[in-house]
């Protein structure tokens, strides 16, 4: 079987949050600014500078917060992406960038 790997790569203004609903096997990478991790249940903050990689291995849900201006690329065989409006209603893109008017505290 030939699978795939699906690639984002993102633009996040200061304290955007994008959300993965399951980041298993998902990479994580910093490619400007800061983005700072959390996982649910997790104790750890996990904080990535630009070149640095995260790859979660349990299935949790992640948050991913750009501290100041920052760009972000997720790459994974299986992405599990937020959920949106029903699949006939959804772009041909399933990636969604949620704002939760939140920052990191």
């Amino acid at each position: 079987m030939i699978s795939r790997s699906q690639r984002l790569s993102l633009d996040l203004p200061d304290q955007a949050v994008f959300t993965l609903p399951d980041a298993h096997q998902v990479d994580i990478e910093c490619r400007q600014g800061a983005l700072w991790i959390t996982l649910d249940n997790d104790p750890r903050d996990i904080v990535l500078a630009p070149g640095e990689h995260f790859h979660a291995e349990s299935h949790k849900r992640a948050l991913v917060t750009a501290v100041g201006e920052s760009s972000v690329r997720f790459s994974g065989e299986r992405m599990m992406l937020a959920p949106g409006p029903p699949p006939a209603a959804r772009s041909p893109s399933p990636w969604r960038l949620w704002s939760h008017g939140m920052s990191p505290a």
